[in-house]
């Protein structure tokens, strides 16, 4: 069940909240024009809500998944206490199938699930905790990687950035924006790129808004201008988050990512991936194994042409891509900074 409230400012750039036992989403889908808070009660919604791209970011997707566990376990020990952990099931099932590629959802699932035997009685309280942790946790590591990125950034430097990985991607300051905030705060950083990022439009919608709002020099521009912006400007960096980054560095993220990891290399442009441990898959070796979200093809059709066309030909609209290691300068977790990643320095760090 959800109230709709609008018209409101935004607070910290809260992208997911808990609210007297109910979890409140920021509905991402109408920013920038719009502030629209979701309210949920029940874990089917939230699944909804996911997939349907009311939130988004591996980190935020995770920590929302959490609190659904949340709500399905109140709504489950209400209606049977003796049997919620069975009836829990199929909900849990169908928010793990919510979105594929980003680790972080069921990364949160199997976390919750794993405090299930440690419940006698009523499971709301162990589970709300362990899900505020959860969320408490990831703004710090944002913090962290912050910090750590930042003393990779020269002064007088310019960077672009691509998608969202922001304050409204994670539990709060963001990953990629987060190095980006830390920098600009100690002087390092002129500019920022963002590219536009379709069909969604975080980069457009959601990143540059998140700059302005913090006062960071923001350019916007398309997708296809990545490549000469970098042959024409001094950008010293690419930053991107990340939605499952593999056992041997391979990096998942929005599509679009890996063609402007290849112009950055070509144009020796360094490229820094951040990303908390909880988006590190060691259970995959590489991102050949990645599954990649296919979304539905009417997202893309923005033009009374282009539906014209949709209806005569396949539309591919994938949500992600794969940038291998060889192409990643440096991964930065809140576990620490990895230099050119391999499968040895990811296992010395990540086991």
């Amino acid at each position: 069940m959800k109230n709709k409230k609008s018209n409101q400012q935004i607070e910290s750039f809260s992208a997911v909240k808990w609210d007297a036992g109910n979890l409140i989403l920021l509905d991402q889908r109408r920013l920038p024009n719009d502030v629209v808070y979701l309210r949920y009660d029940s874990i089917f919604d939230v699944a909804a809500a996911i997939k349907e791209m009311v939130v988004r970011g591996a980190p935020a997707i995770g920590i929302t998944a959490a609190y659904a566990v949340v709500l399905a376990a109140i709504s489950a020990y209400k209606d049977s206490p003796n049997s919620w952990r069975q009836n829990i099931e199929k909900g849990l099932q169908e928010l793990a199938a919510a979105r594929p590629t980003a680790v972080n959802l069921n990364w949160a699932i199997k976390k919750m699930r794993n405090e299930f035997h440690s419940i006698d009685g009523d499971p709301q309280e162990i589970l709300l905790k362990l899900a505020i942790k959860i969320h408490n946790d990831d703004i710090t590591a944002n913090h962290e990687m912050g910090r750590l990125g930042a003393e990779l950034i020269n002064p007088n430097s310019e960077v672009i950035t691509h998608c969202n990985a922001g304050a409204l991607a994670t539990g709060g300051y963001g990953t990629a924006l987060g190095v980006i905030r830390a920098a600009y705060k100690k002087g390092l950083l002129n500019k920022v790129y963002a590219s536009e990022t379709r069909p969604w439009f975080q980069g457009a919608r959601l990143t540059s808004w998140e700059l302005e709002q913090d006062g960071i020099p923001v350019s916007l521009l398309i997708d296809s201008a990545v490549s000469d912006l970098m042959r024409s400007e001094n950008i010293s960096w690419l930053i991107v988050g990340s939605d499952r980054i593999t056992a041997n560095g391979d990096v998942a993220n929005k599509i679009g990512t890996y063609s402007h990891a290849l112009s950055a290399n070509y144009h020796n442009i360094k490229v820094m991936v951040v990303a908390p441990a909880s988006t590190i898959d060691m259970t995959i070796k590489s991102g050949k194994k990645i599954p990649i979200e296919n979304r539905p093809s009417n997202e893309i059709m923005t033009f009374e042409t282009s539906k014209t066309v949709a209806n005569q030909i396949e539309i591919l609209n994938p949500a992600f891509d794969i940038t291998p290691s060889s192409l990643v300068d440096y991964i930065v977790t809140e576990k620490g900074i990895i230099h050119k990643p391999n499968a040895e320095k990811m296992h010395a760090i990540f086991g």
